[in-house]
C-alpha cells in the first residue's frame, strides 16, 4: 500500500489489552478533508459509534484514533467520558474541532477503556506521523484476525487519476447491518460530504452487507470514507462522471468485505452464494444470507460434505417467496437438484472435489421471477468454537 495524498499515519503498542504489539492508531487528514459513515444497526451500539454519528453531521474530519482489544461498549458514562477525552486529547495536537476526530474501538465488550493509555501515548503518535503507514495501520486494528487486510484501486475522477485506499478488520462477529467489523478507506479525491455519503452508503450494501461470518452484528461495525481533496479534480456530481469512481470504490470495499470473511474465525473456506429467480432482487439477498448463516450449511460445507438437502431447508426458512417444485440447487457448477427433484444420473463425484477447495460456490434458482443477488460466508468448524470459547481469556 503506498502513500496517499493528504493522509498521514502512526501506530504504537498502548498495552490496552495486548502486550507486545501495536494496538493504537491515530491517522491525520488534510483540512478541508470531508467525511461519510456508515454504523451498525445493533440497538447496543458502542461509545465510539455514537460519537462518530454525532461527529458526521459536520462534514469534515481531521483525524481518526482506533484501538484494539477494547471495544468500549455498554461502559455507560466512563465510555463517554472515554470517547470525550480521547478526542479532545487529539484535536489539540491536530489542530481541530474535537467534533472533527473519528473513533473507533474493538474488542472485548463491557470492560472499562483506559483511555488514560490512549492520551498518554498521542502525543509521541503525532509526532510519528508519516505518510508510509498503512501497512502497520492495517495491523494494529486487528483482533483475532490472523492478517492485516488492505485494498487500493485508481480512478479517473474530473480528468484527475484518483487513488481509492483502504484498511479493515474482522473475524468474528460479522453479520453486518448498516460488524467487530472496522474499515477505513480514503481517497484523494475531492467530492462532497453528503455525495460521498450516497457512493459509501451504496457501496457498503453491495459488499459488507452482504457478507456474514457467524450472523452476529458486531456493537461496534464502522466504516469511514474520507476524501482529502488533495487530487485537485475538478468537482462532478453526475452519475456517469461518478461511474468510474463508484465502480473503483465499490471494489475496494468488496475486496475488504470479502478478506473478512476469508479471515473469518476458524475458518478454512470462502462461500459465495448465489440466487436467481426470486420474485425481487431483495428477496433473493434474504435468501442468499438465510444460506450463508445456516450453521447445517456452514459445517456441511466445512466437513466437505455435499449435502444440498441443507440448502434447500435454509432457502425454505428465509421467510421469502419458494416453491420446493421449482427449486433448482447447484454446487461447484454442478446441478444437483432442478425443479424439486434430484436430477437423474446425478454424479456427486465432481461436487465432492468442489467442496474440498479453498473456495466453494453454491447456486440456487427459485424459479420465480428475475430477482437475484450474492452473498459471502465461511464455513464454520470447531476452531471458531476454540477462539470464541476462550476470547477474554
Amino acid at each position: 500500500m503506498q502513500p496517499m495524498r493528504g493522509v498521514r499515519l502512526a501506530t504504537t503498542a498502548a498495552g490496552i489489552r495486548y502486550r507486545d504489539r501495536p494496538d493504537l492508531l491515530l491517522a491525520a487528514f488534510a483540512t478541508g478533508t470531508r467525511v461519510a459513515g456508515v454504523f451498525t444497526r445493533n440497538r447496543c451500539p458502542g461509545a465510539p459509534v455514537d460519537w462518530c454519528r454525532a461527529a458526521l453531521a459536520g462534514g469534515t474530519a481531521r483525524g481518526l484514533v482506533v484501538n484494539a482489544g477494547n471495544a468500549n461498549v455498554f461502559t455507560g458514562q466512563a465510555g463517554i467520558a472515554a470517547t470525550s477525552a480521547t478526542a479532545a486529547c487529539a484535536s489539540t495536537l491536530l489542530g481541530c474541532l474535537p467534533s472533527e476526530v473519528f473513533l473507533a474501538s474493538t474488542g472485548v465488550i463491557g470492560e472499562v477503556l483506559p483511555h488514560e493509555k490512549i492520551t498518554s501515548a498521542l502525543p509521541d503518535l503525532h509526532a510519528a506521523l508519516d505518510e508510509d503507514g498503512w501497512g502497520p495501520a492495517a495491523r494494529a486494528i486487528m483482533t483475532t484476525d490472523t492478517f492485516p487486510k488492505g485494498g487500493v484501486r485508481t480512478a479517473t475522477l474530473g480528468g484527475t487519476t484518483v487513488r481509492i485506499q483502504g484498511v479493515a478488520k474482522g473475524s468474528g462477529m460479522i453479520a453486518p447491518d448498516m460488524a467487530t467489523m472496522l474499515c477505513f478507506v480514503a481517497t484523494d479525491a475531492a467530492l462532497p460530504a453528503a455525495l460521498l455519503q450516497t457512493l459509501l452508503a451504496d457501496g457498503v450494501a453491495r459488499s459488507f452487507n452482504r457478507t456474514t461470518v457467524d450472523s452476529d452484528s458486531s456493537t461496534s461495525d464502522t466504516v469511514l470514507l474520507f476524501a482529502t481533496g488533495a487530487a485537485g479534480n475538478t468537482p462532478v456530481e453526475t452519475a456517469p462522471a461518478l461511474a468510474e469512481f463508484a465502480a473503483a470504490l465499490d471494489a475496494v470495499l468488496l475486496e475488504l468485505a470479502l478478506l473478512v470473511v476469508r479471515d473469518g474465525e476458524g475458518a478454512s473456506k470462502l462461500i459465495q452464494i448465489d440466487v436467481r429467480g426470486a420474485v425481487s432482487d431483495e428477496s433473493g439477498r434474504k435468501v442468499a444470507l438465510s444460506v450463508a448463516n445456516s450453521p447445517l450449511v456452514k459445517t456441511a460445507i466445512g466437513g466437505e460434505d455435499a449435502n444440498w438437502g441443507r440448502i434447500v431447508m435454509a432457502v425454505g426458512k428465509s421467510g421469502e417467496p419458494a416453491d420446493r417444485d421449482l427449486l433448482s440447487v447447484a454446487i461447484g457448477g454442478t446441478w444437483m437438484a432442478r425443479q424439486g427433484s434430484v436430477v437423474p444420473g446425478y454424479d456427486e463425484a465432481p461436487v465432492v472435489a468442489h467442496v474440498k477447495g479453498r473456495e466453494v460456490e453454491i447456486t440456487i434458482d427459485l424459479g420465480l421471477g428475475d430477482g437475484a443477488s450474492t452473498a459471502w460466508t465461511c464455513d464454520l468448524t470447531h476452531g471458531y468454537i476454540d477462539i470464541n470459547g476462550s476470547y477474554r481469556s
